[in-house]
């Protein structure tokens, strides 16, 4: 999660670096200029990422404690010319790069030499390579081409991913030499944020203002940021394989990446594979991915995804993706019988439905899709659209459906949705450990058109706050229990009593105990029960979401099975007397002091957690995770919401003829009633509309003098 003050440090270097390159801009229209900015980003990042590395590795080789030391005493002392000599030459082999995942850089690629001649190749020119291989340099372009080559020769993996066409560009040598030192600005001293952090940054950021420059074109590679994030939010793909076969520059795989940072996963428990039909966008993806250290798998080359599937066994945990919307003439050779079409034929000129119908066919068992189409991909019941709609409906694989507010996209005014699907809606845990009831036969209608703000005066935006409203109303929905963050936690009433080891930073403010409640705790400790000590050895030493919980832990009268401060959450796992008239009426007494206390409770039965162990951590591991934005009703668990989202059945959706329009679930929004009776609200409202016609009566009058006065009659 970036804080508020890395955050103003990204802010203040997109507008300079934006501001500064949008006036080297020269006789470039935005797409081609668009490839000249990034592609120097991505080669100052793999210059960068090999400097680094080659710094590392001078200062292993004069440690002593290095595996990679080497001893000064068998070159002639440390001083000598010898010494330096054969540590210049271990920097050159290629194998201590290798082995730390560092793409090798040859000489004439490397940051520094690229701009130490760019000046050079204006007026003169230089010789580079050796042999039959050598060359003159006489233009800047060709200085960058030959970086870019010299790079892709000895690094198979980019093969095909760089875009060398810096010498074909119609632009004046020395605005790209300027631009050369300007990239060469973007700084990397920060203390917190690596220098990948930065340019994976800066990268995302210049795709975003290119797409806006580009306009319509710009919606081929780049979904809003906004957009990406609220999809990623609701599916969570935290472990498995993500796919999207219309990937433009890979925006759902970066913003996969950093929800899986912001919860502390690993990105290595993702696989990420993309399709991308045109060429320059097939590089951008795979370059936005070098810069972030993603590894992926992009197919082989560039290709259709209906006629040239890049991965025809791929099933995948989590498919996303922003297609092109309506799109005619897709089906010019793919067989009318081809497997994906499972549900139905799409029409020929409509993709919408072949690209959903795509994207089931790739997903896996357990996944979830997720997938921004036009509205009309909801009613049109035109060319075997609305059948294919029917079968998915009754197939039982639609989720959710959310109506999207107008003006989100740079290349398009056609109002959107977003379709979720999957396979298995029984119970079952998500890779994030969320504990999912079974819903099957129902679906989630959510109306976000009223949500958004107006970023300028032609789009619109999502906040946080708006992304959360979302999300949480969805979770909420699937979840197997209510979320367990409270509307409004009440102030806890006196001071804690606190038991034994306090955590770090927590107030050592506490109440003295009972001697015997400590005594009682301790021995407790000593006499756990089978369940309570399998819970302990999954709980302790920070195991779920980094939290620290504490075993019979004294909270005076009571004495806690588990307990976490900073979570305030209670953990109770009860054997048979617990389901007696007398047990259960000292389980709602204690839940009621701990609630009085902002303390929520979880309970479990022992035998649920020996035999559905994964549910039960599900559910806490849900507990722990920040709830920041509640729903507006139900405190944390779903309740239909008019005007906002509705849980329908099955049969209501048969009723509405399969029509999966959010607005005819949702219902509207009742009006707050101002307390003004209707009809003298409707006597001042005509007096006041007659007001306004004698006055437009005035005007018109003056009008016709002035111009009388003038000589113009009307």
């Amino acid at each position: 999660m970036t804080t508020n003050e890395e955050q103003q440090f990204l802010d203040s270097l997109d507008k300079k670096l934006w501001t500064s390159a949008d006036k080297l801009r020269s006789t470039l229209d935005a797409a081609q200029y668009k490839h000249t900015v990034l592609g120097l980003i991505f080669l100052k990042y793999v210059s960068d990422s090999f400097d680094i590395r080659r710094e590392e590795l001078t200062s292993q080789f004069r440690d002593e404690g290095s595996d990679y030391y080497l001893d000064p005493a068998d070159f002639g002392g440390a001083d000598s010319t010898a010494y330096q000599d054969e540590i210049d030459s271990e920097l050159e082999q290629r194998d201590y790069y290798a082995e730390a995942n560092v793409f090798w850089v040859p000489k004439t690629a490397r940051w520094e030499f690229l701009q130490s001649s760019n000046k050079v190749v204006i007026t003169s020119e230089i010789e580079v390579g050796e042999g039959n291989a050598k060359k003159k340099i006489r233009s800047v372009g060709q200085l960058i081409d030959n970086a870019l080559e010299a790079i892709e020769v000895d690094n198979p993996k980019l093969k095909g991913v760089l875009n060398k066409r810096y010498t074909q560009l119609q632009i004046d040598q020395a605005k790209l030499g300027e631009l050369i030192d300007l990239v060469a600005t973007i700084p990397f001293a920060h203390e917190s944020l690596s220098s990948k952090d930065i340019l994976g940054h800066v990268y995302e950021y210049f795709l975003g203002q290119f797409a806006l420059a580009e306009g319509k074109k710009g919606g081929q590679f780049y979904t809003p940021k906004s957009i990406v994030s609220l999809i990623v939010q609701m599916m969570e793909p935290f472990k498995g394989r993500v796919y999207d076969p219309a990937m433009g520059s890979g925006g759902f795989f970066v913003q996969s990446e950093h929800f899986i940072s912001e919860h502390q996963g690993r990105i290595g428990d993702v696989s990420i594979y993309g399709q991308e039909y045109n060429h320059t966008t097939w590089q951008l993806a795979a370059m936005n991915m070098v810069i972030r250290g993603i590894d992926f798998n992009f197919g082989k080359e560039p290709a259709n995804t209906y006629t040239n599937d890049q991965h025809p066994d791929l099933r995948a945990d989590f498919v996303m993706a922003n297609p092109p919307f309506n799109m005619k003439e897709w089906d010019v050779g793919v067989d009318d019988n081809d497997p994906r079409w499972k549900y139905g034929r799409p029409p020929s000129g409509n993709a919408n439905f072949a690209w959903l119908q795509h994207m089931l066919y790739h997903l896996a068992p357990n996944g979830s899709l997720g997938l921004l189409l036009a509205n009309g991909s909801m009613s049109s019941n035109t060319n075997n659209e609305g059948a294919i709609r029917k079968a998915l409906i009754e197939n039982d694989l639609v989720e959710c459906m959310v109506a999207l507010p107008g003006q989100l996209f740079t290349n398009t005014q056609i109002p959107a949705c977003i379709w979720f699907l999957t396979k298995n809606k029984k119970e079952r845990t998500t890779a994030m450990g969320r504990a999912l009831r079974d819903h099957s036969g129902e679906v989630l209608f959510i109306d976000a058109r009223n949500l958004g703000y107006m970023k300028d005066r032609v789009l619109r935006d999502f906040n946080t706050e708006d992304l959360e409203k979302v999300t949480n109303a969805y979770h909420a929905w699937q979840s197997l229990i209510p979320n367990p963050s409270p509307k409004g936690r009440r102030e806890p009433l006196s001071p804690l009593p606190q038991g034994e080891d306090l955590g770090e930073g927590e107030k050592k403010e506490r109440l003295k105990l009972p001697a015997t409640l400590l005594e009682n705790a301790r021995k407790l400790r000593k006499e756990q029960t089978d369940a309570e000590a399998l819970l302990w050895q999954l709980l302790r030493s920070r195991q779920l979401n980094n939290a620290k919980f504490r075993r019979q832990h004294p909270l005076s009268p009571y004495i806690l099975d588990f307990y976490c401060h900073e979570h305030k959450l209670a953990i109770e796992l009860d054997g048979g007397q617990h389901g007696t008239v007398e047990g259960k009426a000292q389980d709602e007494k204690r839940t009621r002091f701990l609630n009085e206390r902002g303390i929520k409770i979880l309970r479990f039965w022992n035998n649920d957690l020996f035999e559905n162990t994964e549910s039960v951590l599900g559910v806490i591991y849900q507990a722990l995770l920040p709830h920041p934005g509640p729903l507006p009703e139900g405190e944390g668990s779903y309740e239909d919401i008019l005007g906002f989202c509705k849980s329908a059945t099955l049969e209501e959706i048969t009723k509405h003829d399969f029509v999966l329009t959010p607005g005819r679930y949702v219902g509207a929004a009742a009006e707050e009633d101002d307390g003004e009776p209707f009809a003298e609200k409707m006597a001042r409202l005509t007096m006041q509309l007659k007001t306004q016609f004698d006055e437009s009566d005035r005007l018109e009058a003056e009008i016709k003098k002035n111009l009388a006065g003038l000589g113009y009659e009307c």
